[in-house]
């Protein structure tokens, strides 16, 4: 349908602008030819009057001079103030009320369909007589042409209303025959190549910038999402792997003893796979922007809680200190991301400490720092920028040793970072590693 929306959104940009532009040009000369029609009478009518009036002056002259006025386009007659004819000629015919109006100095219009316009004045002859000197016209086709020419008016507002489409729909095709060639541009453009920009500093300068900025990012979303996945099928293949060398012997060598070592092994493997899954799908919903409201927490509370979680969890754990942590401490986040952020750091501190972890807490006016030192063998400055990058490990084989997944930093940082914080790594005064965390501060 016509006048539905959905036609209006699937016609082109040039389509609408051009109906657009034809329409307010239609409306606004309808609307110009509409006023004219309406003071085209009005317009006619005064046209006569100044006829009259310049006609009325000169026998107003003759009358006053005692001389018979001379012939003319229009009609003029002497009259008493009675009305009747003092000049000689038929009585006129005009009546006791439009005498009056004559006399009075105002126009009248007399007649039906064949109607005239009167114009007079009273003047007083040399024999001291008061005359009055009427002049008319008969406006014979003014209905006529009052109709043709509001007829025309409307005529010449539809043409130029067509005409105003005609030129917009080329200006508009001469405005965007730069995008169309810029839309050839980017169907021809090959894998890694971007938008050659114009010289001028315009619209399409700033379109091509931008599309260049998103094919960037489309590029490097694709290039993270290949690295991910490859990162993630090298990951899964290992416990998979095991599980099923595991289960091969288990089966071909049915020993009781060697099948409980079996389950044990593939147990430990098991949870390593699901630990990674679980990380896997965390950082999934994180990149596709499932970021719940913030929330004020309370840091001390949460780092106590978290300290004596891992202590009841590893029972071989070194020791963890809480140090630093006097009243409160309020951040900006959500209580599952603190937990996640300080299980992933303490699981990570209690991995490589020798003896003793110590975690403060340190409030500023704006901002919250967690802080968790180790005695350690700490990281290398060349390895501290990527230890928040996925999978990446300082010691591959010692953190597979271990159980390390090579996601619990990531997932660190991906929670703080998403919050408006910041990740560091450093060395902490045991010699160990030192990672601090830093929270906008929140309101209780």
């Amino acid at each position: 349908m016509i006048g539905s929306p959905s036609w209006w959104r699937r016609r082109s940009l040039q389509v609408r602008i051009t109906l657009l532009a034809a329409a307010v040009t239609l409306g606004f000369l309808l609307g110009l030819a509409a006023v004219a029609g309406d003071n085209l009478q009005p317009l006619l009518i005064g046209s006569v009057d100044d006829e009259l009036g310049a006609q009325l002056g000169t026998a107003t002259a003759d009358v006053a001079a005692g001389r018979t006025p001379s012939g003319s386009a229009v009609t003029v007659r002497v009259l008493d103030t009675g009305g009747g004819p003092v000049d000689g000629l038929p009585p006129a015919n005009l009546g006791p009320a439009e005498i009056r109006a004559l006399k009075a100095g105002e126009s009248i219009t007399t007649g039906g369909e064949h109607s005239w316009r009167w114009a007079g004045t009273v003047v007083t002859a040399p024999d001291g007589q008061q005359r009055l000197v009427v002049a008319g016209a008969g406006l014979v086709g003014f209905a006529t042409a009052v109709h043709s020419g509001g007829l025309w008016l409307f005529v010449v507002a539809s043409v130029g209303a067509v005409g105003a489409g005609i030129a917009t729909w080329l200006l508009v095709r001469f405005a965007l025959r730069p995008v169309a060639r810029m839309r050839g541009s980017v169907r021809a453009l090959p894998p890694g190549a971007r938008l050659p920009l114009p010289d001028s500093h315009d619209e399409l300068r700033a379109l091509a910038e931008e599309f260049n900025a998103l094919l960037a990012r489309q590029e490097e979303g694709a290039e993270r999402l290949r690295r991910f996945t490859g990162d993630a099928a090298h990951e899964l293949r290992s416990p998979v792997a095991s599980i099923r060398v595991q289960a091969e012997v288990a089966v071909t060598n049915p020993d009781p003893d060697l099948a409980q070592e079996t389950l044990s092994d593939v147990l430990e493997e098991a949870e390593r796979l699901s630990a990674l899954l679980d990380g896997l799908l965390a950082l999934a919903r994180s990149d596709a922007g499932e970021v719940p409201p913030a929330e004020p927490v309370e840091l001390v509370s949460e780092v106590r809680a978290a300290v004596a979680r891992m202590t009841r969890v590893s029972s071989d754990a070194p020791e963890i200190r809480v140090s630093g942590t006097v009243g409160t401490a309020w951040a900006l986040a959500t209580h599952a991301e603190v937990e996640l952020v300080l299980s992933n750091l303490l699981r990570n501190a209690c991995r490589y400490a020798r003896g003793q972890i110590v975690v403060s807490v340190l409030a500023a006016r704006s901002t919250v720092r967690v802080v968790v030192d180790d005695d350690g063998p700490g990281i290398e400055p060349e390895h501290r920028e990527r230890v928040f990058d996925r999978f990446y490990r300082v010691s591959d084989s010692r953190a597979r040793s271990s159980g390390g997944t090579g996601l619990g930093l990531a997932m660190v940082a991906e929670a703080v970072r998403r919050r408006g914080g910041r990740v560091r790594v450093g060395e902490s005064p045991d010699g160990g590693a030192r990672f601090q965390i830093v929270w906008q501060a929140a309101r209780s």
